[in-house]
């Protein structure tokens, strides 16, 4: 599978790929953590591609990794609908507790950005990290998908 890095580690703003480039899709107060990106080709219950966070270094927007399995998964609810992020560790610092405060934030930051900028009050909720603890599985490239 292909994972494209929209949004670098320590960005402020969040990335959307376009066509043939990224376009900023908001500002967020708090830099990600890690780098941010998609499955290429697959669809989530958001009618995006499946959302992918890398831990390990920083990487340039337009990354493209192959990988054919993952580390974990970030359970998510955005805008009141499925939103898990696949975990693909690289290297470095690994802390589930970081990374779960962290999404408690963004959570609350998304409600009140769906607040502000749609004037609507919706559901955004953080429901837990869980890390493989095996070998490596192989994962379905369209798994969620239509």
């Amino acid at each position: 599978m292909k994972i494209v890095i929209e949004t670098p580690k320590y960005s402020f703003f969040k990335y959307n790929k376009t066509g043939s480039g990224y376009k900023r899709a908001f500002f967020s107060p708090l830099p990600t953590i890690f780098n941010y990106g998609f499955i290429e080709g697959t669809k989530g219950p958001d009618g995006m591609e499946e959302d992918v966070i890398v831990l390990g270094p920083r990487l340039p927007q337009g990354t493209v990794l192959e990988r054919n399995y993952f580390d974990g998964l970030v359970k998510f609810l955005d805008d009141s609908c499925r939103d898990n992020k696949k975990i693909v560790y690289i290297s470095g610092f690994r802390s589930p507790a970081l990374l779960s405060a962290y999404f408690r934030i963004y959570a609350l930051f998304k409600v009140f950005l769906y607040l502000l900028s749609r004037k609507k009050l919706t559901e955004c909720r953080f429901e837990g990290i869980v890390f493989e603890k095996s070998e490596p599985k192989k994962v379905k490239s369209n798994e969620g998908g239509p």
